[in-house]
């Protein structure tokens, strides 16, 4: 039989087309959607040259808990100068700049770097040129280059603006180069690319505040690259001085290692189990769509009992039959896949819109070819997986048989009955391990939403971020006093009822991490102090965050500009270390082993500043500007330039206030620009975004997968129904009740859902377990969820079962007699 053949059959049955066409597309587009995210994130090289000889030099420090802590300079100039695996390496870090004079003031993502991150990346400019080593020492003119959108923003993709000048942080920069349109610089989005110019000279051992990326040489494996690279850390550790106030031995024992991995590994992360996670659950439902077609098929075949004998005693082979119905439902696979193809791109959309703040490469993602012929590939295999039962049970020899049936009067035979009846319960249990997975991840997200992240109140607290340099402000009191200006002006706004600033916003993941040493403690030579986190804070702060104070008061601006050597502690760190919060204060403490003792005066309410999935972190609060806190000889008053301003008001996310708060911040210096504005709930639900995205995901699957295997149950009982309408009527002339009726054909399809649902919890109970990493305080094997997931889903096959037995027992039995 030809195709077009095929297709008019087809068309002439538009019920039952269109039905198996939109199951099969749910499943196809579905599919074609997850799989588009996993090419375009995990499958696509990264657009540089030879990306598989881009490498992330990170380092661990296994005494204290920290398996990431990236890379600093004393190690960069080791590295550069001896490594025998690397063609070349590079440090970059992400900063915010200001950018004056080309319009309003304004905060611009800012990329820096030293000179061989660029070149090690392989990438050429659109115009003028990168930087060099020239342009990487300290002393030299300082020179930018801009990213291709800025370039066309702020100069309208202007050739002349090469040689111009910009002031950035109050100091010209002249443009030498801008970037083609086709770089990223891996998942950042910046603005600006600054040469980093260390001074070797002022070089310490510590300070990991860097990145390092770099480019093995031809033929170099990442294990000689490590083995290179951990023989050269304890070089560098005998090569630079220690930071002022810490050692040299406290390295030593913190047992530095070097974690060498692909740049693409890196960059992906975790989110790949996130990811193959949800391609197999879409997969699943995919499954559960070609039996629900099968089983269509199965009943279409069925009625065609007939014709199909007829055929094989005129002469037609079973090979021929079997053509021409593994090309029917080849030809609906196909439909159903253009059909999905049309869903995946709004879905793809969708899915993009729910993405996670930290889905990479979300640029790479999009309908390509790789994911066109991944729909077509799927849309034959579905076609054949689904083909093939009606063709093994219809296609053989023993179809001629029929030609000897009754017509209607023949009952389907037992072994056409277990086929139907195995594909539900095939559906049945993958329904249920979808739905295991959904009722996981709602437990997870509940479980999450119940931690007390150490605020309240989020969507009332509008947070931005504010920088001072020192080109503008260079008196480090007079920089605090600017702030302390505009932090009045601000709390005078109408319904703002504090504010406050801080160094580091909770969740965000900015931290700064070094040694607290207490005075009343003694510490052993052998002993490793732990890492804590560091904030610099303005007076306010736990209440501005609507946090409380456990023990002990505030700062006061006073203590600020007298500069009284005074700190708070979080709740967690005073338990720690000295039992209850009470006992805290008055004792004192200090961040380096050399420097003054600052007296504890308040203790702090826990901050969930790393997320609520994970530990609370202890802290210590330090003013935003001291004497004596940074011990490097040139340094004398300590002052924290950038802050983020936190701002507690009711009209928070109204129209007009951001601009207000601007306008009061430009009242005190028309230079400064406000960046990176968003609320305190923003950031909350951006650090739940991964959970909230494979919850809708999975929720989306198991809802799909719950309708389809209900569909199943009906489609069987409603067939059951049909097949027995004789029997029906027999039944009830010779006086069975109605009820007894329905409740037959209850019974049938929950029995098919039990024995689903059966073999649904074994399958539930292994596949959970590939989910643990996405899981929070919720067992893979948690009985609750079980119980629940089985109980629905036997509920709405009861009642999957019931809608065609009642229409059953409606039906006059003198009228189903007479049909007979």
């Amino acid at each position: 039989m030809r195709f077009g053949q095929v297709v008019r059959r087809l068309l002439r049955m538009p019920g039952f087309t269109s039905v198996a066409v939109l199951t099969l597309s749910m499943g196809i587009g579905a599919n074609t959607a997850i799989f588009s995210v996993i090419e375009g994130v995990l499958l696509k090289p990264l657009p540089y040259p030879r990306p598989d000889e881009l490498v992330v030099i990170d380092h661990s420090a296994p005494v204290f808990n920290m398996s990431s802590v990236g890379a600093a300079p004393f190690l960069y100039f080791t590295y550069r100068e001896d490594a025998r695996t690397l063609q070349d390496i590079g440090l970059w870090q992400l900063s915010s700049t200001s950018v004056t004079g080309l319009a309003e003031p304004e905060q611009v993502p800012t990329l820096a770097v030293t000179d061989g991150v660029l070149s090690v990346l392989g990438v050429q400019p659109l115009l003028g040129r990168l930087f060099g080593r020239s342009d990487d020492r300290p002393g030299t003119p300082e020179t930018v280059v801009l990213m291709a959108g800025y370039w066309r923003l702020r100069f309208g993709g202007d050739r002349s603006a090469m040689g111009r000048t910009i002031t950035i942080n109050g100091r010209p920069h002249e443009i030498i180069g801008v970037m083609p349109d086709s770089f990223r610089f891996l998942d950042r989005n910046v603005s600006l690319i600054l040469p980093e110019r260390l001074d070797r000279s002022q070089v310490y051992i510590g300070n990991f505040s860097y990145q390092a990326i770099g480019r093995l040489k031809p033929g170099v494996s990442q294990q000689d690259a490590n083995a290179d690279i951990a023989r050269l850390i304890p070089t560098a550790l005998t090569r630079f001085p220690p930071f002022p106030g810490l050692s040299t031995k406290m390295f030593e024992e913190g047992r530095l290692t070097s974690q060498i991995r692909t740049l693409k590994t890196d960059l992906v992360g975790d989110v790949q189990d996130a990811l193959w996670v949800l391609m197999g659950t879409i997969a699943i439902v995919l499954l559960i769509a070609c039996a629900n077609v099968a089983n269509l098929l199965l009943v279409r075949a069925e009625s065609r009992q007939q014709e199909l004998a007829v055929r094989a005693a005129l002469g037609a082979g079973s090979a021929q039959i079997a053509r021409e119905l593994l090309l029917e439902s080849v030809t609906l696979g196909v439909a159903g896949g253009a059909v999905g193809l049309a869903f995946a791109v709004g879905a793809l959309r969708l899915l993009l819109a729910l993405a996670p703040a930290n889905l990479p490469r979300l640029d790479d993602i999009g309908i390509d070819a790789p994911v066109l012929l991944f729909t077509l590939a799927i849309s034959l295999v579905a076609g054949l997986v689904f083909g093939a039962i009606p063709v093994f049970k219809h296609a053989g020899p023993h179809v001629a048989s029929a030609l000897r049936g009754g017509g209607r009067t023949v009952s389907a035979s037992r072994d056409r009955h277990r086929a139907r009846n195995t594909l539900v319960v095939a559906q049945v249990a993958l329904a249920l391990v979808l739905l295991v997975g959904s009722a996981l991840m709602i437990r997870t997200f509940l479980a999450l939403r119940q931690v007390q992240p150490g605020f309240t109140r989020p969507e009332e607290v509008q947070t931005f971020r504010l920088s001072i340099p020192s080109a503008h402000v260079k008196d480090e009191t007079a920089t605090v006093r600017m702030h302390h200006a505009i932090a009045d002006k601000i709390a005078a706004l109408p319904g703002v009822s504090s504010v406050a600033l801080t160094s580091f916003l909770p969740m965000t993941g900015q931290t700064w991490h070094d040694p607290l040493y207490a005075e009343d403690r003694v510490y052993a030579a052998s002993e490793t102090t732990p890492l804590r986190l560091f904030k610099f804070v303005s007076p306010g702060f736990p209440a501005a965050m609507g946090g409380s104070l456990a023990s002990g008061r505030d700062l006061t601006w006073t203590d600020i500009y007298a500069r009284r050597p005074v700190a708070l502690v979080s709740d967690g760190l005073a338990r720690e270390l000295w039992g209850t919060p009470s006992a805290a204060i008055g004792k004192r403490v200090r961040p380096y082993l050399t420097g003054p003792w600052r007296e504890v005066v308040g203790v702090v309410g826990d901050l969930r500043d790393e997320g609520v999935n994970e530990r609370t972190p202890t802290e210590a609060y330090f003013p935003m500007l001291m004497d004596g806190f940074d011990p490097s000889p040139k340094a004398e008053t300590f002052v924290q330039r950038g802050m983020s301003y936190v701002v507690r008001s009711r009209r928070t996310g109204t129209p007009g206030f951001m601009r207000e708060i601007e306008q009061a911040v430009w009242s005190v210096n028309p230079n400064l620009p406000v960046a990176g504005a968003r609320t305190l709930q923003d950031i909350y639900d951006a650090s739940l975004a991964r959970t909230s995205f494979t919850l809708v995901l999975l929720a989306i699957a198991g809802g799909m997968a719950l309708l389809l295997g209900i569909a199943g149950v009906y489609g069987v009982i409603s067939y059951s129904v049909s097949q027995r309408t004789r029997e029906i009527g027999i039944r009830v002339a010779l006086g069975a009740r109605s009820d007894d009726v329905r409740r037959m054909f209850v019974r049938q399809g929950v029995t098919l859902a039990a024995a689903g649902v059966a073999l649904g919890l074994v399958v539930a109970f292994g596949a959970a377990r590939l989910m643990s990493s996405l899981l929070f305080h919720v067992s893979p094997v948690d009985p609750i969820t079980y119980a629940v997931v089985a109980a629905a889903l036997l509920g709405s096959t009861a009642l999957a079962s019931y809608l065609p037995a009642l229409r059953a027992t409606l039906v006059d039995p003198v009228e189903s007699l007479r049909a007979e």
